[in-house]
């Protein structure tokens, strides 16, 4: 029997060793990497600026970022003016028939709405004029003033009718004004914020197209055989072969174990004999 053999032993570890010879290698190649760097280092850099240069400029003819950026904002632009555009132009024309539909729905509330509407009217044109009532009115007033200051006739009688017609007409401005502001808050409620509401939404016409579609495409595959699925006969073929697949492994293990059972006898065998050279004369 040969000796036993010795065991390896892995080399001591010597961090500091290790951290030394870096650092002298790296001193010592320092200047050259240096070198190296000044004469190669603004080659580099002068590609990777061409690069960017290409990148954002373009090169060979194509554009670069800034081209198709500009290019696909204009396109995108564009494309939202003429969606815009045909959206708009179809809430236009659909304009009239919500407002119908909101009279028709309330007859009552229109007829209020009007009213709004004929009153802002009318105050508007009464602010216009003073009628002869109003007239008389602030002139009697100015008169009585002036009479009782003893200034009947002098030009601060005159002075006090002209602010009495401009307080007159104020007023009137006022009260058309608040009418004005009365009839659109009611359109607005009315007529204004519902119709906005109808004419950006999706029609229920749509809506329920779009339910159907989804019933339909649900039902694509679903019309299959009931009594006899097909599905079984692609089951059990699957089956049969994984139990012919299994049953061929058993076989091929058992043969190589029966290969190696003989091998080991006849190995036995060889090995008696050589150990017996009068068995071998015998035979």
């Amino acid at each position: 029997m040969g000796s036993k053999p010795k065991a390896v032993q892995a080399p001591k570890m010597d961090i500091a060793k290790d951290i030394q010879q870096y650092v002298s290698g790296m001193s010592a190649a320092l200047p050259e990497i240096f070198s190296q760097e000044q004469q190669f280092r603004p080659q580099f850099q002068g590609l990777n600026l061409g690069d960017i240069q290409s990148f954002l400029s373009g090169a060979g003819g194509q554009q670069g970022i800034f081209g198709l950026s500009r290019e696909a904002a204009q396109q995108a632009g564009m494309g939202l003016g003429e969606a815009r555009e045909a959206e708009l132009g179809q809430m236009t024309g659909q304009a009239g028939l919500t407002r119908g539909l909101m009279q028709a729905l309330s007859p009552e509330q229109a007829a209020v709405v009007q009213g709004f509407g004929d009153e802002a009217q009318r105050a508007y044109a009464a602010s216009q004029r003073i009628s002869p009532e109003e007239q008389r009115g602030y002139q009697q007033s100015a008169r009585e003033a002036a009479s009782a200051a003893g200034r009947l006739g002098g030009n601060a009688a005159i002075a006090s009718e002209v602010m009495g017609r401009e307080d007159v007409f104020a007023r009137k401005r006022a009260e058309a004004a608040q009418a004005g502001q009365n009839a659109y808050n009611v359109a607005q409620g009315f007529y204004t914020q519902p119709g906005l509401s109808l004419l950006s939404s999706a029609p229920m016409s749509y809506q329920a197209g779009q339910n159907q579609l989804g019933l339909g495409l649900g039902a694509i595959g679903a019309g299959t055989p009931q009594l006899f699925d097909t599905s079984v006969g692609l089951n059990l073929g699957a089956a049969q072969r994984q139990n012919q697949l299994a049953a061929a492994q058993a076989n091929a293990q058992a043969k190589a174990s029966r290969s190696s059972g003989i091998m080991g006898a006849l190995g036995s065998i060889g090995a008696g004999l050589a150990s017996n050279p009068a068995a071998i004369t015998a035979i």
